[in-house]
């Protein structure tokens, strides 16, 4: 009557079909099928709640079978709630145990759809609870991954951090400070992120738990990356992947990216400090990793910041593949913000590569979606390709526009991460005008001034280049090498990378 299936160490046990059907076909009295459909939902409350701890920790096919069992029983009993005749009450309870499981494996429309079913079903005996923090921290966190910046989003996760306040729960506090900062960030709002970023590993600096520190410092290290503060932004990347490692069984609102997002900017905090190498083989190893996980929402995190890497060392072919993953991935899983972004990142890529008409068209359709959604983390890094496409192609009137605005909008919103680039931009479009050879003079230097400051050397190399070259053209070839031969005795590895060849094929003219 019974077959036993083995799913890795556990066995799972299933009637047999003529048996089901039989059993299926005895007649219920309405209360005998409610107390079933209850008892039902009730127990697999209880098995989200039992291995809330291991869903992080499940990183392939095989080790989820048994999970994914399990939540085709947790779909149903939430049907079977939330339909006419099922207990809503029960509803809210599972609703907010399957949240955090629906979040690991990146079921973001289901996140969504059962935490608002479930949050809208709330009345005055479920409310200000345990099931409502979880329920408003799962809803904002799939509304941020699904659709951006959206009120609904902001005002759940509000909601949970002041529920997590008011029981004393610095654990909830830490994921959702987190998920808040996460939502500014996005939104393009940095400094409003780095202040929440600073409150969270203050909250999280309370209690001894080692995926809150990650969590924090992870947070932390990434609104200093942006700031431009690349040394504190190293240590405090550094230090989250020495507590991730440590780290065992935590809350899902921890730790449902896992250390992806630590590791990328640890990549990109590489290249810009001026080890190429070392940033490309980090950036390989998180984009495996998170390909291993086959959690889309960590995958696409991981590759819509990693092919910065492969654009700013010119490996436009390993560019051109990860953003065709990363298109692919949104799209697959529904990821709204993300699906925008690998556009804007295709048109990036084509304006990089020599085909800046088509780049630009690309590239401005998918600025207008991330626009239309809030979905701002990576314009300034758009905009600034932007501008050198629509050079490239003699627009510079709107180039110039354009670089105007992104320059007051960094001034605005805090990612100085880019001012020396753009500044350097800005340089080589002045250029355009004879009269202005003082003014994109002043630029050049202004960015390898701002590029010193904040340690990024592949800002700076950069800079120094397109400035050397500047004095070259006008024959003053000590000046050029004055200028670069220093900046370039500073690299010690990335020889083959499109800056330092050019760069070193530059110091050989003028020597």
């Amino acid at each position: 009557m019974v077959a036993a299936r083995p799913i890795g160490a556990m066995l799972r046990y299933r009637l047999l079909d003529t048996t089901r059907a039989y059993a299926l076909a005895i007649p219920l009295e309405i209360d005998e099928h409610t107390d079933l459909a209850v008892r039902h939902a009730d127990y697999f409350g209880r098995w989200l709640g039992q291995s809330a701890g291991d869903w992080a920790t499940r990183k392939t096919g095989s080790e989820r079978a048994s999970y994914f069992a399990a939540l085709n029983n947790v779909r149903a009993a939430l049907e079977w709630c939330f339909g006419d005749k099922g207990e809503i009450e029960v509803g809210v309870r599972l609703a907010a145990a399957a949240g955090p499981a629906l979040l690991a494996m990146s079921l973001m429309p289901e996140a969504f759809r059962w935490s608002q079913r479930a949050i809208l079903a709330l009345d005055d005996s479920t409310r200000g609870g345990v099931d409502e923090m979880h329920l408003q921290a799962v809803f904002g966190i799939a509304a941020t991954h699904l659709h951006g910046k959206i009120d609904a989003a902001l005002i759940a996760l509000s909601r949970g951090l002041e529920i997590a306040e008011a029981m004393d729960d610095v654990v909830n506090q830490v994921g959702l400070l987190s998920m808040l900062r996460t939502y500014y960030f996005r939104s393009g709002d940095f400094r409003t992120a780095y202040v929440y970023a600073r409150r969270c590993k203050t909250v999280a600096d309370t209690i001894r738990d080692f995926a809150a520190s990650a969590q924090a410092r992870s947070i932390l290290g990434r609104s200093l990356h942006l700031a431009g503060d690349l040394a504190a932004a190293h240590v405090e990347l550094e230090a989250s992947l020495v507590d991730w490692s440590r780290a065992g069984r935590t809350t899902i609102y921890l730790s449902h990216e896992l250390h992806f997002p630590s590791e990328v900017t640890m990549a990109r905090n590489l290249w810009l400090r001026g080890f190429p190498d070392q940033a490309t083989e980090c950036t390989h190893k998180v984009i495996e990793s998170a390909v291993r996980t086959d959690r889309a929402a960590a995958l696409v995190v991981a590759l819509g910041w990693a092919v910065s890497v492969f654009i700013w060392n010119g490996d436009w072919e390993n560019a051109q593949e990860h953003v065709e993953a990363l298109a692919y991935q949104a799209e697959t899983n529904s990821l709204g913000p993300f699906i925008a972004a690998g556009r804007a990142r295709r048109g990036e890529l084509a304006i990089l590569r020599g085909a800046a008409n088509a780049g630009i068209m690309e590239l401005r359709a998918g600025l207008a979606t991330i626009q239309s959604i809030g979905y701002e983390v990576l314009t300034t890094e758009f905009n600034i390709s932007l501008i050198r496409g629509l050079h490239a192609v003699g627009r510079v009137t709107e180039a110039r526009e354009l670089m105007e605005r992104t320059i007051r909008n960094i001034d605005t919103n805090g990612d100085d991460l880019y001012m020396p680039e753009l500044l350097r931009v800005k340089g080589n479009v002045l250029l355009a005008v004879p009269e202005q050879r003082d003014e994109a003079q002043t630029c050049f230097q202004r960015s390898i001034d701002m590029s010193r400051l904040q340690g990024a050397r592949g800002w700076e190399l950069r800079a120094a280049t397109d400035f050397a070259s500047m004095m070259s053209r006008s024959g003053n070839h000590r000046a050029a090498r004055e200028v670069l031969q220093p900046v370039v005795d500073n690299f010690v590895e990335g020889m083959e990378t499109a800056d330092v060849r050019k760069a070193e094929q530059l110091l050989a003219e003028v020597s």
